[in-house]
C-alpha cells in the first residue's frame, strides 16, 4: 500500500488550517458536515470557534454535533443547542445536532465487534465531511483524534452507547463504564469505518495539536495540558493523521509528554488505530510533509 500523505505545520494559526486543507488537493462538494467538539461545560481546553472560522467558511460548512449518553451540558438536544449558543458555534455558524429527531443506521458488514453503527438521521442531507479535530488524551480512548471524532463523535447518543458497550442493544448507564476495553476501542474503530463508508472519499482530516491534556474535551473538569503544542496536521486517511500524531508525540522533545504516553498506554488507545488499519480505512505507513 502507498504511504498515506500527511501535511504538518508547527505553527498553529486559523490561516494555516486553510492552507493544509488546501494542499490536499481535495474540494469538499454539496453540503459539507463540519464535525467540531463543541466543549463540555466546563472544559478550558477545547479549541474555540473564533479559531476555526476561517477553515469553516472556507467550505461553507455546518457545524454538526450529536448529543451525550452521559449527564452533562450536552445529553439533549436542547441543552446542546444552548451550548453552542453559549460557546459562540452559534454566533458564527448553522449548528445541526444530527440526532435531535431521530437515528439512522448504518450498516458494518466486516466489523469485527459490531455490525452496525447508529448516527444522527440528519447525517442522510450531507454530501461531505471535514472532520476537525483536538488532538489530546481521553480518559476512556486514551486518546482522541480523527477516528474518535468519525466513532463516538458522529455516533448518535443511542450509538454512543452502543460502541461503549460493544454492540449491546439498550444497556444501562452504568455498563458503559464496564466493558471489555479491547472490545471497546475495536467497536470505535467498526463505526468509524461506518462513516468513511458513508461519505466514501467525500470526507477530510484535520487535527490541531494544542492544548493537549491527559483528558478530553468533553470533560467538564480536565486536567491543563501537560505538554507544549505541536503543530496542524491535515490528511486524507484517518488512521495516517493520528498515527503521525502518536509518533509526534513520542519523538517530541518534551518531558511533559510521558504524562500523555501513559494514558494513551494504560487505556490501550492506539489499539484503535491498529484496530482502523485491520479494517482497511487507511494507512499506518504515512509520508510527513513539513511546511
Amino acid at each position: 500500500m502507498e504511504k498515506s500523505k500527511v501535511y504538518f505545520t508547527r505553527n498553529i494559526t486559523p490561516e494555516n488550517v486553510v492552507r493544509l486543507y488546501d494542499m490536499l488537493g481535495k474540494k469538499l462538494t454539496g453540503k459539507v458536515a463540519v464535525k467540531v467538539h463543541s466543549g463540555e461545560a466546563g472544559n478550558q481546553n477545547y479549541l474555540r470557534p473564533e479559531f476555526m472560522k476561517p477553515m469553516i467558511e472556507h467550505v461553507n460548512g455546518t457545524i454538526v454535533e450529536c448529543n451525550t449518553a452521559y449527564d452533562g451540558a450536552r445529553d439533549t438536544t436542547e441543552k446542546h443547542l444552548q451550548l453552542m449558543e453559549d460557546h459562540e458555534w452559534s454566533k458564527y455558524f448553522d449548528v445541526d445536532i444530527l440526532d435531535s429527531e431521530e437515528d439512522m443506521e448504518l450498516p458494518i458488514p466486516n466489523g469485527k465487534q459490531i455490525q452496525k453503527n447508529y448516527v444522527g438521521k440528519n447525517l442522510e442531507n450531507y454530501d461531505s465531511m471535514l472532520v476537525l479535530s483536538h488532538f489530546k488524551g481521553h480518559p476512556m480512548g486514551g486518546y482522541g483524534g480523527a477516528l474518535k471524532q468519525l466513532s463516538i463523535g458522529v455516533a448518535s447518543s443511542k450509538g454512543k452507547r452502543y460502541i461503549h458497550c460493544v454492540g449491546k442493544e439498550n444497556a444501562s448507564y452504568e455498563e458503559m463504564f464496564q466493558a471489555d476495553q479491547i472490545g471497546f476501542l475495536e467497536s470505535m474503530a467498526d463505526a468509524a469505518s461506518s462513516v468513511t463508508d458513508y461519505f466514501k472519499d467525500n470526507i477530510a482530516y484535520i487535527n490541531v495539536m494544542c492544548n493537549m491534556s491527559v483528558d478530553c474535551d468533553c470533560c467538564a473538569t480536565a486536567e491543563d495540558p501537560c505538554m507544549q503544542d505541536i503543530g496542524i496536521l491535515a490528511s486524507l486517511d484517518p488512521v495516517a493523521i493520528d498515527q503521525a500524531c502518536i509518533d509526534l508525540v513520542k519523538n517530541a522533545n518534551d518531558p511533559g509528554k510521558e504524562h500523555l504516553l501513559e494514558r494513551i498506554a494504560s487505556r490501550h488507545g492506539t489499539h484503535t488505530i491498529d484496530a482502523a488499519y485491520a479494517l482497511g480505512i487507511g494507512n499506518k505507513e504515512y509520508e510527513l510533509i513539513e511546511v
